[in-house]
């Protein structure tokens, strides 16, 4: 009688998982910057420490990079039409670099990559930020963004100060 009760409790929790997991539209598990090299390279062998090593160094010296690619696992439960949408703030810009991907609708999840190089990469200041989004049309299904990332006010937004 209690491996039955034991049995109905985690078919309970699984099945509460699975509606939860089914609710959810799209989510965007992880994103990986990664400056590239004049060759296209992200890092010079598969070590991760080297990785690492390589990404600070290209980081550095933006001489040495021909490009920056946002490499993105995102798994969806909705239409065909989803696409990842990647926003970067740069100095020296008002508005955002907007660059856009379309995923493959036969796929549920997965790993794309949007790549920012050539002279579009070398035109850019320094990146500040990036928020990059999971998109069905335009309904947003996930994000996620950096640290530095902020929703901006409009200009007459702007909060008065108190008056005493």
């Amino acid at each position: 009688m209690e491996r039955i009760s034991q049995l109905a409790a985690v078919l309970l929790l699984l099945a509460v998982l699975s509606t939860a997991n089914a609710a959810r539209p799209g989510k965007i598990s992880k994103v990986l910057p990664h400056w590239l090299d004049q060759q296209g390279r992200h890092t010079l062998s598969p070590s991760l420490l080297e990785r690492d090593t390589y990404q600070a160094k290209l980081s550095a010296d933006r001489s040495l990079c021909s490009g920056i690619r946002f490499d993105v696992k995102w798994s969806k439960n909705t239409s065909v039409n989803v696409k990842l949408q990647l926003e970067l703030r740069v100095t020296g810009e008002t508005k955002s670099i907007v660059l856009e991907q379309a995923i493959n609708p036969r796929r549920r999840s997965g790993w794309d990559s949007i790549t920012l190089d050539g002279n579009a990469f070398s035109a850019i200041g320094k990146i500040i930020a990036w928020r990059l989004r999971l998109l069905d049309g335009d309904m947003e299904l996930a994000g996620r963004r950096s640290f530095l990332w902020t929703d901006r006010k409009p200009a007459g937004d702007t909060e008065k100060p108190a008056t005493d």
